[in-house]
Formats: structure tokens, C-alpha cells, sequence
């Protein structure tokens, strides 16, 4: 019955606005189905087209999604809802091993930098105008990408991986236009693709990154741009191969109008050496972020590429937020400069609990996945009941269905919190939560 659909409205704003209102209250559910635009527009006594540019803005602000015949139905993660609410609720007492984040303990001490940084600002302020750079942190990162094979390009500098990525997408594609990501991949991007109002094409993803037969399809079948995580891939931990490399940079030099983008945000926690995608296109990004090896919260990522895409970034940056703070670049610079973080220090350390975990689920006849970074990937065949399963078990995992779209059922469990002496017990229940047999509790 439409009556119980909580839309009104007699314009096209008014009913997209009336639907994000239900969705972000909770009065609509994701994946819930919307009534036909002939029956709402006969309900509400509009036009159907006023209620077809409504459904159209929804769906280009990624609150709905359309299957044609099918009809249109909220987003299973649509972009005005809270990303709180589909996170798993962690009891008290229990492990959590689902939030993705790095080891407080391999974090630095990020006193002494920022004091530096604010004398600097105390002596020379930044005002209006000054340069949104600064030098020290370009001079570092150019180094870095110079030495790991990464094109010459200019450097810009975003609040965050994603930040950056947003603003490469929009630098060049419009409404409609497909992207091909990896599935399963990195959650944010599968939303925010569809948030910009751009289509999701899925490419498989195995141990040495994505399948070059998958890119070829999507590319051929008109996906615009490409996604690669290079190293670290959330979840599976994949990174790209050099053989893998080779084969894509061929797929790649076929389409030479593609939009490719790098996401190496797993700088300064691996030890596996980069293998870049960039030069096979005119068009190309990649972004390095510093969250995983110096902080979440310092919000900043650097930004390389070819001029026409960087100048378009930076002139949309400079009409929003104009700059990233220029203390930050400046204490970032400076842990940088004095190897405050021992990137093989802590990539071994993250190697070492990753790899124990998947040896031990292997010894238990459980398939794991985890080349590199924090996470391990658990292909599972009942993603509800495993996560279920586990967390009555005493054990928080991240659901798969935050990270995929038609790749098979599985879990992601992060390591970065886990003792070594924690490994066997949670390989033990995971093991038998994967399965159909009694959950032994581990305290």
C-alpha cells in the first residue's frame, strides 16, 4: 500500500528532500523498494515527471538506486545515512577486530612535529594568498614517488584519500558515467561512486590485484575510469603484482581515454614494492595517503598526476576549502624528514600477526587472503551467521557486505589490534563459526 511510504510533496525538490528525510530517519529502509513514479504521482497529485526528476536527483545523489522493471529502492548503503549505523555493535567484553585502524602503539609521537610546526606559524603566518604548499612535505613526497617508479607530475595535497579521489572523479566525469572499483574493495568508494551520481561496474580482485580480464570487460563495455588499490587493498590485503602490472598496463594501453586512479594508502606499512599503473593513459591520479602510518586524524594524502587533471583538483579546492592547514603539511613534513615511522619495523610487525592468523585458520582447513597491510580476508558461505556466530564467541568481525558488491560472502578481520598469543583461540572460533559446529567462547 503507498500509504505506507512516508513521502510527500507536490515538487520534484520537495519529494527528493521528503525521501532523504525517511531514509536518514530510518522511516525508509535500505534496499526497500519505492513505490511506481505513476502510483506516487497519482498519490501525491503531480505530474509523473515532477516524480521522475525526483527519483533521477535521488539517484544521482546516491540515495536510490534504479533495476528497471525491477523499480527503484533505497541504496543498501545509502549516502545520506549515518555510517554508524552499519557498523557492527561491539558489546562490551568483546574483541574488536572489525574498525580497520592501525596500531596505536606503531603510530608517532605527534607532539614534538606540531610544536615545531606552530612555532613556524607563530613566526610566519599563513595568510591569504600564501602558498597552499609547503615545500618541505612536496620535496619529501616527490622524492618518495620518484624513487617508487610513480611519473613526474605535480603535487597537490588533499584532506585524505578520499577527498582526493572525489575530486579526480569530478575533475573529469559527469552524471551516468561508469567506474570500474574492486569487488570486493574499500567501502567508501562503493559509496561514494554512486553519491557522485556515477554507475559502479565491479572487477574481480584475487592476491596480486585486479583481474586484467575483468578491467578489459569493463573498460571495453564504457567505464570511464579505474580504481586500483596498489598495495594493502581493503580487505583482502591484495597488491599488485609485477606480472599482474604488466598485464594491466597492456589492458590499459588499449584504452588510452580511461581515467585511471592509484590509491596507495598503505605507504609506510608494507615492505612489498610498488608497482605503478601510471603512464599507460593521459589521464591519471595517484594518491598517497599518510592516515595508516602517521594518524588518521592528520586528514591529509598527496596527490600526483598529469597537469590538466591536477589543475582542474586544484582549482575546485581553491573555490572550497582552499588549502589543507599548513601546520599539518609542515608536521607531517617533519615526521617525515626524521623517519619518525620505521616502515619496515612496521610492516613486519603487521606481517607477523597476519600471517600467523592465516596460517592458522589454514591449519584449521579455513581459507584466508592477506598479502599485505593490516587486514585478512575470510571467504565465508553464511556472511550473517559468521558474523554472528563470531560475535557471540566473543569476537567483533566486519561484515563482507561493506566491502562487495557481487564478489562471494566473506569477513574482514583486522589485525592491527591482535596479540600473537590471541591467534590460535580466534583462529579456533573462527574456524568453527565459519562452519555448523558449537562456538567454543574464548575470553
Amino acid at each position: 500500500m503507498l500509504e505506507e511510504y512516508p513521502i510527500e510533496g507536490r515538487r520534484a525538490a520537495e519529494i527528493s528532500a521528503s525521501v532523504e528525510r525517511a531514509v536518514a530517519d530510518g522511516g525508509l529502509a535500505p534496499g526497500q523498494l519505492l513505490p511506481p513514479m505513476r502510483e506516487l504521482a497519482q498519490r501525491l497529485g503531480v505530474n509523473p515527471n515532477t516524480v521522475a526528476a525526483a527519483y533521477r536527483t535521488l539517484r544521482e545523489r546516491g540515495v536510490i538506486e534504479t533495476a528497471g522493471r525491477r523499480g527503484s529502492r533505497v541504496r543498501p548503503k545509502p549516502a545520506t545515512t549515518a555510517r554508524e549505523r552499519i557498523r557492527v555493535d561491539v558489546p562490551p567484553g568483546v574483541r574488536d577486530v572489525s574498525d580497520g585502524n592501525p596500531d596505536k602503539a606503531l603510530l608517532p609521537s605527534l607532539a614534538e612535529a606540531f610544536a615545531a610546526a606552530a612555532a613556524a606559524a607563530d613566526r610566519e603566518p599563513v595568510l591569504y594568498g600564501s602558498d597552499p604548499l609547503e615545500p618541505a612535505l612536496v620535496r619529501h613526497a616527490r622524492a618518495d614517488l620518484d624513487r617508487d617508479g610513480v611519473p613526474d607530475g605535480p603535487v597537490v595535497v588533499t584532506s585524505g584519500s578520499l577527498d582526493a579521489i572525489e575530486r579526480v572523479l569530478t575533475a573529469h566525469l559527469k552524471a551516468g558515467d561508469a567506474v570500474a572499483v574492486e569487488d570486493p574493495g574499500w567501502g567508501s568508494v562503493l559509496d561514494l561512486v554512486p553519491a557522485l551520481g556515477l554507475r559502479l561496474v565491479p572487477v574481480g580482485v584475487d592476491d596480486d590485484g585486479p583481474l586484467p580480464a575483468d578491467v578489459e570487460r569493463a573498460l571495453r563495455e564504457g567505464a570511464r575510469a579505474l580504481v586500483v588499490t596498489d598495495r594493502a587493498q581493503n580487505p583482502t590485503g591484495a597488491a599488485v603484482s609485477a606480472v599482474r602490472a604488466d598485464h594491466l598496463r597492456t589492458v590499459l594501453a588499449a584504452h588510452p581515454d580511461v581515467l585511471l586512479i592509484e590509491d596507495d594508502h598503505g605507504h609506510g606499512i608494507v615492505d612489498l614494492p610498488l608497482r605503478p599503473l601510471a603512464g599507460t593513459v593521459r589521464h591519471w591520479a595517484f594518491v598517497r595517503s599518510v592516515a595508516k602510518a602517521y594518524g588518521p586524524d592528520l586528514r591529509l594524502a598527496v596527490l600526483t598526476g598529469d597537469p590538466l587533471t591536477l589543475d582542474r583538483v586544484r582549482g575546485r579546492q581553491r573555490l572550497g576549502p582552499g588549502w589543507v592547514s599548513r601546520i599539518v603539511q609542515r608536521a607531517v613534513a617533519g615526521l617525515w624528514a626524521s623517519g619518525a615511522v620505521d616502515a619496515r619495523a612496521v610492516a613486519a610487525s603487521y606481517g607477523e600477526r597476519r600471517d600467523a592468523l592465516i596460517a592458522a585458520l589454514a591449519e584449521r582447513g579455513v581459507a584466508a587472503y592477506g598479502r599485505s597491510g593490516m587486514n585478512v580476508w575470510v571467504p565465508v558461505p553464511d556472511e550473517t551467521g559468521a558474523v554472528a556466530r563470531l560475535l557471540h564467541a566473543g569476537w567483533a568481525v566486519a561484515p563482507g557486505a561493506r566491502f562487495r558488491m557481487t564478489a562471494a560472502p566473506g569477513v574482514r578481520i583486522t589485525v592491527s589490534s591482535l596479540d600473537l598469543g590471541e591467534v590460535r583461540a580466534m583462529a579456533e572460533v573462527v574456524a568453527e563459526s565459519v562452519g555448523s559446529g558449537p562456538v567454543r567462547y574464548y575470553a
